[in-house]
């Protein structure tokens, strides 16, 4: 998370979204870098809302709007699947390694996915609050001239994006059969990402 003072602009991490590059991109004219533990790092809406937007509210004085990347959800799991495939996690619980893509898009789309699957949900991240707190600039990862043109023109600076934290490039096709539970099982996933403009 990264919060901009002056701009009264808090960046949300959403995990697999290139957020790590913004914030190693970003810290030095960051007011606040929240890169620690990954429950912080990666506050969703609802711990924004319940801890920082009040602390920003009444320490500070301060109405902040907030911005975060969403992935195209078929994209954010086989981002997931490859991260979880790397060398090293194998035969760890969370490894993807015995398991197919469409084994693992199946287990994401349980009531109670089994740990190797149990990577969240970008819609529960995002999701507006009943205080009426919700994203106010909401971009498509696959929108990067946007959301680039949009912290340029908002932080008046010109961005030089590193590469980091990136999954192992692997060629990933997922069933016809497999798609269609998943966006049944995940209907709002897909409703929130095709309401994106851009």
């Amino acid at each position: 998370m990264l919060m901009f003072w002056k701009e009264k602009l808090v960046f949300l991490s959403v995990p697999k979204t290139g957020t790590t590059a913004y914030e190693k991109a970003l810290a030095p004219v960051a007011a606040m870098v929240i890169s620690d533990p990954p429950e912080l790092k990666h506050a969703p809406l609802y711990r924004y809302n319940r801890f920082f937007r009040p602390m920003f509210e009444k320490a500070c004085k301060a109405d902040m709007e907030t911005l975060a990347v969403m992935r195209e959800p078929v994209d954010w799991l086989g981002s997931w699947y490859r991260y979880r495939r790397r060398p090293f996690m194998e035969g760890k619980p969370n490894s993807t390694h015995a398991v197919s893509f469409d084994d693992f898009v199946l287990a994401y789309c349980q009531d109670k996915p089994p740990s190797f699957a149990n990577v969240g949900s970008q819609y529960k991240f995002l999701e507006p609050r009943p205080n009426g707190t919700a994203i106010d600039h909401l971009f498509r990862y696959e929108d990067q001239a946007g959301l680039i043109a949009f912290l340029e023109n908002r932080l008046s600076l010109k961005l030089d994006l590193p590469r980091e934290n990136v999954s192992p490039r692997m060629e990933l096709s997922l069933s016809p059969q497999a798609e269609k539970t998943l966006r049944q099982a995940r209907a709002e996933e897909f409703a929130l990402w095709d309401s994106i403009g851009g």
